[in-house]
C-alpha cells in the first residue's frame, strides 16, 4: 500500500529488577538478539553511488540520481538479506520502499517471526482498527523467536488485547468531546492539537487513538479540505500561540504536503511556534532525508517530540536521524510511555535516557500507559512510575530525568507525579529529603509549606 501524500548507568535498588532489565541484560550478553544478530559485528555499511547500484556509467554533464546515504546496522543488514533478498541498500534506505513493504497481515508475520500460538490467534480474531504494521526496519530490530522480547510485544497482538477493563475506553482522554472541527483538539487555553493524518509507519498496540488509526478499508484519511476548517478555527482564535502537529504520524506526509500546512501555519502571526509529535525517527529513521530536514529548518522555531520505548531502538540509523534534525536546529524532546515488562525498570531506563541524550534528544515525558480498552496487559501501577523517577534523580543528571504524568482520563490533561521530597516542618525550617534519603532543612520563616505533615524535630544533616 502507498503512503498517503497528505494525510500521537544510575546506581539503582536491586529490588527494581524485573522482565524488561532481564531482557536487557540477556541482549547485552548477546542472548535475547537473532541469531545473525548474535555473531555480526555492529559495524556501518557505506553505500555506493547510484550508478554502482545500476550497474550505468554516469554521462558527462548528467547528474546522477540522488542516493539517500544512511547508515545501516549489521544486524539490520543480516536481517534484511535473508528476509528481503535483493534488496538494495539503496531501496533498503527509502522510506517509501519501507512504507510499501510494511508487514501488514498474518501470512507476512508468519515469513517473518516463528509467532506463539496467542500471537496467532490474536491475529487471527484481530477486525478493526490498529491492524498490524510494521516496517522492515523496525522488524530488524525485534527477535524472531522470542515472543516476550520488548519491542516484539509492542507491536504484534495477543489476545489480552480483546479483554476489556473497568475504566478503560475507546477514547480515554476526552479527545473528541474537545474536538471543535474535525481534526482539531482545543483543550488548553492557548494551544491546539492539530491531527493530520490517521496512518502510522508502525502501530503501536498501546496507541492512546487506536479508535482511528489504520481504520478498515484503508488508511484513515485527513484531507486538505479538512485542514483547511482547521486553519480557518486557528485563524480565527488568537489565543492560541502553539499548535501540536500529531495523528498518525506528520512526517509520513510527503515533503510538498507538509510544507504546504507548516507554511500555512507559519502565516498565522499570533502562532508563536509549532511542535511536531512523531515516532518516525526510531521506526522509519531514513524518512529523516536531507531534503526532509532543509524544508523544516525553513519553518523555526519548530520543536518536535519523538516517540521512544526501549534501548534497543538507539541504533546507527537512528543517531543519523536525531543528528540530521538537531544539525538542523530542531529542539528534540522524547516522550516514553511506561510499560510493563518491557521498560518498567530503572536501569532499562537511565539506559534509555542516556542514549536519547547522547543522541541529542532530551527525556520530556514519561507517560503512565493511557487505559485504552485491552491495554491491562500494559499497563503497570502508578508507583511504578514514580519509584523510576526516585531512582533516576541525583543518581545521574537532571538532564536524563523526564517529567513522570498520567494523562488524566476525561480530558483532566497531564497531571505530573514525582517522589516526594517534603517531610514537614520544624518550627521556620522545612524538613527536606534528599535523593539519597537524608534529610536536609532550609529555612523558611513564615512559610506554610509542609506544616500539614506531622510535626519530626530532626537535625540537619
Amino acid at each position: 500500500m502507498t503512503v498517503h501524500s497528505f494525510v500521537k548507568g544510575a546506581n539503582t535498588a536491586s529490588h527494581l529488577r524485573s522482565p524488561a532489565k532481564r531482557k536487557l541484560d540477556e541482549r547485552s550478553r548477546g542472548t535475547a538478539a537473532s541469531p545473525a544478530a548474535e555473531t555480526v559485528p555492529r559495524t556501518t555499511l557505506r553505500l555506493p553511488s547510484s550508478a554502482a547500484f545500476h550497474n550505468k556509467k554516469v554521462q558527462p554533464g548528467s547528474q546522477p540520481r540522488k542516493v539517500n546515504r544512511f547508515p545501516i546496522g549489521a544486524a539490520t543488514r543480516e536481517f534484511y538479506r535473508l528476509n528481503y533478498p535483493g534488496t538494495s541498500a539503496d531501496e533498503w534506505n527509502d522510506w517509501r520502499w519501507q512504507a510499501r513493504s510494511r508487514i501488514r497481515s498474518l501470512e507476512e508475520l508468519e515469513r517473518i517471526f516463528d509467532l506463539s500460538k496467542d500471537e496467532r490467534a490474536a491475529a487471527l480474531q484481530h477486525k478493526g482498527s490498529l491492524p498490524v504494521g510494521i516496517t522492515p526496519y523496525y522488524a530488524s530490530l525485534m527477535s524472531r523467536t522470542d515472543a516476550s522480547e520488548p519491542l516484539r510485544r509492542t507491536h504484534i497482538m495477543v489476545p489480552d488485547e480483546h479483554i476489556r477493563m473497568p475504566g478503560e475506553e475507546d477514547d480515554p482522554l476526552g479527545e473528541d468531546h474537545d474536538t471543535v472541527v474535525p481534526g482539531l483538539v482545543h483543550r488548553y487555553p492557548d494551544r491546539v492539537l492539530f491531527l493530520t493524518t490517521g496512518f502510522c509507519s508502525t502501530y503501536c498496540r498501546y496507541c492512546t487513538r487506536s479508535r482511528m488509526v489504520g481504520n478498515p478499508g484503508g488508511e484513515y484519511n485527513f484531507s486538505t479540505s479538512q485542514w483547511e476548517k482547521a486553519l480557518q478555527y486557528l485563524e480565527e482564535h488568537t489565543e492560541v500561540r502553539d499548535v501540536l502537529l500529531s495523528g498518525g504520524d506528520p512526517l509520513s506526509i510527503g515533503d510538498d504536503k507538509l510544507d504546504w500546512l507548516l507554511t500555512r501555519l507559519r502565516k498565522i502571526k499570533h502562532i508563536e511556534f509549532v511542535r511536531i509529535g512523531s515516532k518516525i525517527p526510531a521506526v522509519l529513521p531514513m524518512r529523516i532525508t536531507r531534503d526532509l530536514v532543509k524544508m523544516l529548518r525553513k519553518h523555526h522555531p519548530l520543536w518536535m517530540s519523538v516517540h521512544f520505548t526501549h534501548p534497543t531502538e538507539l541504533t546507527p540509523e537512528v543517531t543519523e536521524a536525531t543528528n540530521r534534525l538537531a544539525d538542523a536546529g530542531i529542539p528534540l524532546g522524547s516522550q516514553t510511555v511506561l510499560l510493563k515488562d518491557i521498560n518498567d525498570d530503572a536501569e532499562v531506563m537511565t539506559e534509555l535516557m542516556h542514549g536519547l541524550l547522547i543522541r541529542r534528544v532530551k527525556p520530556y515525558y514519561l507517560y503512565q500507559c493511557d487505559p485504552i480498552k485491552g491495554s491491562s496487559h500494559f499497563r503497570t501501577g502508578v508507583a511504578k512510575g514514580v519509584e523510576i523517577i526516585k531512582a533516576l534523580r541525583g543518581h545521574t543528571t537532571g538532564y536524563a530525568c523526564p517529567m513522570f504524568v498520567i494523562d488524566a482520563p476525561g480530558g483532566g490533561g497531564k497531571i505530573q507525579l514525582a517522589p516526594d521530597s517534603i517531610v514537614g516542618r520544624d518550627g521556620d525550617d522545612i524538613l527536606l529529603r534528599n535523593f539519597e534519603g537524608k534529610v536536609y532543612r532550609y529555612p523558611d520563616p513564615g512559610g506554610k509549606l509542609g506544616a500539614d505533615k506531622p510535626r519530626a524535630r530532626l537535625a540537619a544533616e
